[in-house]
């Protein structure tokens, strides 16, 4: 048996007994679109060293590792849908099977989802009893996966104000990662916009033109020392910017990291008020 450890440039590090199943078919990326950093006979190996590349690529990094995880459950035999995740079982008896499932991953439309103690609370907080069946219940996938944007449903992590340290002991040269996901305003902005059609109708071209009307805008109260209008021109530039990342099938914080991971590198002084690069 060979376990393969993959790479998705800027999306996520993993462990697969099968390329093609996992990588290919659940999760649509075609072979020139990942990287394979280790191949591993011995699954205790493999996933030790899945966990070592989370951390140095700055990924978030699993709480129960791959030889730990539970792939053949049979009484977590849940249905996976574009929109929904079932378990079978009804609502009262639901959080005792998630807890015995702690570590069960699947993959969705909207990412990979898992199950661990605060995704289990927030599973309890979100589920809804089939109208069909009694004894079956389900959450909405976009819902959950949201839930991730905007939260660290792993143990071993903490966060600073708007970075998200790994607590993990003895790392050696481990970079730092900054990751912006306690910005809730940009999923309420995603919503405002995909409500109001924007994402079905929208178009780069005119939400980039917006973009310039915006910094325009800025520029203006700028000159004209409008301390307000300033601060508006700003929040209409990052709900602007938010929308155009989206049209453009990324999200703006992906934009950031990848903006951070370049001057966070960069070397320079200050030249007249303005900072120029080495």
């Amino acid at each position: 048996m060979i376990y393969y450890i993959y790479h998705i440039p800027r999306k996520k590090i993993g462990v697969t007994r099968n390329l093609k199943k996992r990588v290919t078919e659940q999760q649509g990326y075609e072979p020139h679109e990942y990287e394979i950093l280790g191949k591993y006979t011995n699954i205790d190996a493999a996933a030790e060293k899945e966990l070592y590349y989370q951390r140095i690529h700055g990924y978030r990094v699993d709480e129960v590792p791959y030889n730990k995880l539970k792939f053949n459950n049979t009484d977590m035999n849940i249905n996976i849908t574009e929109q929904t995740t079932t378990f079978p079982c009804p609502v009262s008896k639901l959080k005792g099977q998630l807890m015995d499932n702690i570590g069960m991953k699947w993959e969705t439309e909207h990412g990979e989802l898992s199950l661990t103690p605060k995704t289990v609370k927030w599973i309890m907080d979100n589920v809804v009893t089939s109208k069909y069946n009694d004894q079956r219940c389900y959450v909405y996938n976009r819902a959950f996966a949201r839930f991730y944007d905007n939260n660290d449903p792993y143990d071993g992590k903490t966060r600073t104000g708007g970075i998200m340290t790994d607590c993990t002991e003895n790392i050696i040269d481990m970079p730092q990662k900054v990751i912006y996901k306690n910005y809730n305003q940009f999923d309420l902005i995603r919503e405002w916009a995909d409500k109001r059609g924007l994402y079905d109708k929208g178009d780069v071209k005119t939400q980039t033109l917006k973009l310039m009307e915006e910094a325009g805008e800025i520029c203006k109260a700028t000159l004209k020392e409008d301390y307000n209008e300033v601060l508006d021109g700003i929040g209409d530039c990052v709900v602007v910017l938010t929308n155009l990342a989206h049209l453009h099938g990324v999200e703006i914080e992906e934009c950031i990291q990848m903006a951070y991971d370049v001057i966070s590198k960069r070397t320079g002084k200050m030249v007249n008020g303005t900072f120029k690069k080495d």
